[in-house]
């Protein structure tokens, strides 16, 4: 190769290695570049340049990091507080150490030590729950049941103060109470909105439970508008929630990932798992109010028992409509009953408004003062109809006794009779007295087989079945004829404990 020929291949092999070293480098700044921006496509066509995470790749993998329910925690554990609670209760003591041992009875008599062998005595009886501080001035909203009948209150706040609170207003239906301790710089919990809190969202529990001071548990909104029926309460707005929940968690709040409270644990279902119960914050909003300005709660009462409309309850009850809701209890001497509601009517509309569930009657009622004027727009057997009522005032519903009133109507058969599992019988006097029946309509129920679709559906022996897709249950024949038909879905209409209220199931 002569000396131009190399000179040549030298400046090629300068000019590809300089390529090269500037396609690396482009390269390299390329890689930077794309990991600090992304170009983000507009719905126009156009082009958004945004910056990129520079959370490096280990960082990003710590699940730990940036976790909100540490932060929510921090900030709302102080304004949780846990509440001792002291009853004085009546407790027998024998005090005859051989009564009941037939030797001593015979020789010196059941009443050697006198006093029939029994003593009274009045002992402490002590609770737990929790509670959390809404106003500087130190109201805390709990449950009913964590202070009623209690003589004394003891409220602790997780810095380690102590303060005996007083009752300032309890409602039982709703299970809220309010109390009241007296203290400087008291932290307070935000109150949220629970209307807008989504089936799914992230929720975080803080409580008392099992005696276990400010323990944290995490879950989601499971479900929203739960009925739940107990004595003394009959709800159906309850959250539903899977984040652990336990006895002594009652009254604590349940908060949202903005740190705001949505809700008050109040319930479990002790047979499961990861199914707890909290009365929405809106609701609560409201009856705080009333119990803080007058001691007690002064809303408008309806007197009736609403439940949802279901899809099976739509198409066995032949209902027109989709969104309402249906009136399984109308309560005796009630507004309701006074101004001509009746059971079974679906309430689509209160005051104008548009009724979407069970909910919606609830605070629409709940709303509204005594004495107002109401105009119910309601289906009834298919037909819409308006109806008027002047509401009541609430405490007056309470004592009431619910449940049907007796019937003198024929029955044309006896005996049992038995359909899909269900064993039902027509009410006599035995039987009337046997479940502690205050009425002798419809069939009771008196066996349920394993498995089957009674038990599915949750009846339990001593159920009265009034009616069955709209056909009143007055013989067996009644039964016999509609569980024989080749129905697409059951609608039962049944009562419990006076209580009357629609289940329904697709078959």
């Amino acid at each position: 190769m002569n000396k131009n020929n190399f000179i040549t291949a030298l400046k090629k092999f300068g000019i590809a290695a300089a390529a090269g070293a500037i396609m690396f480098a482009g390269g390299a700044f390329g890689t930077f570049i794309a990991s600090e921006y992304s170009v983000v496509k507009n719905t126009d066509g156009s082009e958004t340049r945004t910056v990129a995470s520079t959370t490096n790749g280990a960082y990003a993998q710590d699940v730990y990091t940036g976790n909100p329910i540490v932060s929510i925690v921090k900030k709302s554990s102080p304004a949780v507080v846990n509440i001792d609670t002291e009853t004085m209760v009546k407790q027998r003591v024998i005090t005859n150490p051989f009564r009941g041992d037939p030797f001593f009875e015979e020789f010196f008599g059941g009443d050697i030590f006198g006093g029939g062998g029994t003593q009274e005595r009045v002992v402490p009886q002590r609770g737990k729950g929790s509670g959390f501080i809404v106003t500087k001035d130190g109201y805390i909203l709990t449950n009913n049941h964590v202070v009623e009948g209690a003589d004394k209150i003891k409220v602790t706040l997780l810095d380690g103060r102590s303060f005996d609170a007083k009752k300032i207003g309890q409602d039982p239906t709703f299970d809220l109470a309010v109390i009241q301790i007296k203290a400087p710089d008291l932290p307070v919990l935000v109150l949220g909105d629970s209307d807008a809190t989504e089936v799914g969202e992230w929720v975080v529990a803080i409580g008392n439970p099992l005696g276990f001071e400010n323990s944290v548990t995490a879950g989601v909104v499971s479900a929203k508008n739960r009925t739940l029926q107990a004595p003394g309460v009959n709800f159906q707005g309850f959250l539903q929630t899977d984040a652990a929940i336990n006895p002594g968690n009652s009254g604590g709040p349940l908060i949202d990932l903005s740190g705001r409270v949505i809700g008050i644990n109040t319930a479990i279902v002790p047979y499961a798992q990861g199914i707890g119960f909290a009365v929405p914050i809106n609701m609560a909003k409201q009856i705080m109010d009333d119990l803080i300005k007058h001691g007690e709660v002064r809303r408008g009462w309806l007197g009736v028992t609403v439940q949802p409309l279901t899809a099976a309850l739509v198409d066995s009850y032949k209902i027109p409509v989709k969104e309402g809701s249906i009136i399984a209890n109308v309560e005796p001497n009630s507004p309701a009953d006074k101004y001509g509601l009746k059971r079974g009517d679906v309430i689509v509309s209160i005051g104008g408004k548009k009724v979407k569930n069970s909910q919606d009657v609830v605070f629409n009622v709940r709303n509204r003062m005594a004495g107002e004027k109401v105009d119910f727009e309601i289906y009834r057997d298919g037909k819409k109809m308006n109806v008027q009522v002047v509401l009541g005032e609430i405490d007056k519903g309470k004592g009431e006794k619910s449940g049907s009133k007796p019937s003198s109507g024929p029955r044309s058969s006896s005996g049992f009779s038995k359909q899909m599992g269900i064993t039902v019988a027509v009410i006599d006097s035995e039987l009337q007295r046997q479940y502690k029946l205050d009425s002798n309509e419809g069939l009771v129920v008196t066996d349920i087989d394993r498995g089957s679709l009674g038990a599915r559906l949750g009846l339990q022996p001593g159920d009265v079945i009034l009616e069955v897709n709209r056909t009143k249950m007055k013989t067996l024949d009644d039964w016999n004829k509609v569980m024989g038909a080749k129905n697409r879905s059951l609608g039962i209409l049944m009562s419990r404990g006076g209580q009357t209220l629609f289940i329904s199931v697709e078959l």
